[in-house]
């Protein structure tokens, strides 16, 4: 990898394109190195990932407007809507499709200077492969390079503490992955990673406060932002530029100002993509930070005893959790029974206070009005704060970050019950890491109740061959047809 230096420059001093960030980033994305197996096995065990998480989302209110959006723009050749019949313009289809991957906040992560679902990058280059006819190494290619430039993103450009939503790197992102699979030249993919970036840095209100359906599809949004400016790049348009480094731009005006410099690692021509292998899969549905705690829920529930003698939990962690999840954002909907799901989603107290009653999570019934509002919940709910601890704040940005924490249970009686966990079971590092049996269990249960056992199969044999398959095999690839097509919802379209 080679560390790349970015800051603001003055227009009075011309800032080649070869320096520019976004040129940079094209220049990996159009690098014609082949793609290593191991990274090759994670794109597929991702590609399943989405397909169970939007399989369980399918039905849900959302995902449904989305997708009666994308329904009203049928093309050929077109791509496919998760669950229907028919082709759609693939921008529309990346937008459907995007918003079912999301809304469960159920599919991969990555932490470090920012935040990140690099999983949703895949819908936006699923529906341009199909669209353009692209087979399944085409698509590997595209996906490890989308991941490839979303994580080094994320790793070097913290755009939180500025309030500016994640989804600013994942508009670049999906715009060299679209490079990278349509084998497009350097020039086209900087044009459209400087569009991509312009057009979808939006802030991170989307995931505060009263959290609404908006944070499902932002990204959709994102992947179909890049597809457009791809397209527009094509047709031999431009963008802003410097996108990130110039004078009236992004790191100047909307990050850590005109004398800020950050550090973007990047690999070195000729170096395969591998970063997808550094991210995290989720075994349950609920923002990242809260995955280990979950897990230390169900562990230290039989050790506390008495859930109605418990006089208070404090949980030390790291900035990020405290600040994004805990007690730290300041949002009292963090503590509002009545709040939306996607608002206890990202509420700590919550979700750590029903893990510890029930010693379990699951994607739907966790959330429920009814569990929100049990009068036990709500009372242990307000008992339970989170704190800054310098200690799991420094482990975060660890080359081997950790994202947990430590609890303190204080009984009626005063004593205390401790424990404390670096990183979910699910991790890489963690106590039962996910691989491909894990994935395809997770694929399984979620598709249960919206796809046969043989429709199950054929979609899990046919991605097993992702590499292998040919353009009319992925055109073929999505979650079965069988939802009603007749709009749900009605708007302009």
């Amino acid at each position: 990898m080679i560390d790349h230096t970015v800051c603001s420059h003055r227009s009075a001093e011309p800032l080649p394109r070869e320096q520019q960030l976004a040129w940079k980033l094209a220049a990996v994305a159009t690098d014609p190195v082949g793609v290593p197996p191991e990274t090759a096995e994670m794109v597929v065990n991702r590609l399943i990932d989405n397909a169970a998480v939007a399989a369980a989302a399918l039905h849900r209110r959302p995902v449904r407007a989305a997708r009666d959006q994308a329904l009203a723009h049928p093309a050929a050749p077109g791509a496919t809507v998760f669950g229907v019949a028919g082709r759609y313009a693939p921008e529309w289809a990346a937008w459907a499709n995007g918003v079912a991957v999301r809304e469960l906040d159920y599919h991969d992560t990555f932490l470090a200077a920012d935040y990140s679902h690099p999983g949703d990058t895949i819908p936006p280059l699923l529906a341009v492969a199909q669209h353009t006819g692209r087979t399944g190494a085409d698509l590997v290619r595209g996906i490890a390079t989308g991941y490839e430039l979303q994580v080094d993103l994320v790793r070097g450009i913290c755009l939180h503490e500025h309030k500016i939503d994640h989804i600013a790197h994942l508009g670049p992102a999906v715009a060299g992955g679209l490079g990278a699979l349509l084998r497009l030249d350097t020039e086209i993919v900087y044009q459209a990673i400087g569009q991509a970036l312009h057009t979808t840095t939006t802030t991170r209100q989307s995931r505060k406060g009263e959290i609404s359906s908006w944070k499902a599809y932002a990204p959709a949004f994102a992947g179909k932002a890049a597809i457009e400016a791809v397209d527009r790049a094509l047709r031999g348009e431009g963008s802003p530029s410097p996108a990130y480094e110039g004078e009236d731009g992004f790191i100047a005006w909307l990050l850590s100002g005109p004398e800020a410099s950050y550090t973007v690692p990047l690999p070195a021509p000729g170096e395969p993509k591998r970063s997808i292998s550094d991210t995290y899969p989720k075994k349950h549905s609920a923002e990242y930070q809260s995955q280990a705690l979950i897990d230390l829920a169900r562990r230290l529930g039989p050790r506390i005893g008495e859930l109605a003698e418990v006089a208070r939990i404090v949980i030390h962690t790291s900035h990020h959790t405290h600040f994004v999840i805990g007690s730290g954002a300041g949002d009292p909907q963090k503590y509002d029974p009545q709040a939306s799901r996607e608002t206890l989603d990202h509420s700590l107290p919550y979700i750590f206070a029903v893990a510890l009653q029930d010693g379990s999570w699951h994607h739907e019934s966790s959330y429920a009005r009814e569990r929100a509002t049990r009068p036990d919940t709500v009372q242990l709910w307000q008992k339970i704060t989170t704190v800054e601890d310098p200690k799991w704040t420094r482990r975060y940005h660890e080359p081997e970050p950790a994202f947990g924490g430590r609890v303190e249970v204080t009984r009626s009686d005063g004593t205390v019950v401790t424990d404390e966990i670096d990183v979910a079971d699910a991790h890489p590092a963690g106590a039962r890491p996910f691989a491909r049996e894990q994935y395809v269990a997770k694929f399984r249960t979620l598709a249960e109740d919206v796809l046969t056992v043989g429709e199950q199969d054929r979609f899990l044999d046919t991605v097993a061959r992702l590499p292998e398959l040919d353009a009319a095999e992925v055109r073929a690839l999505a979650l079965p047809a069988g939802l009603d097509t007749a709009p749900g919802t009605k708007g302009i379209f």
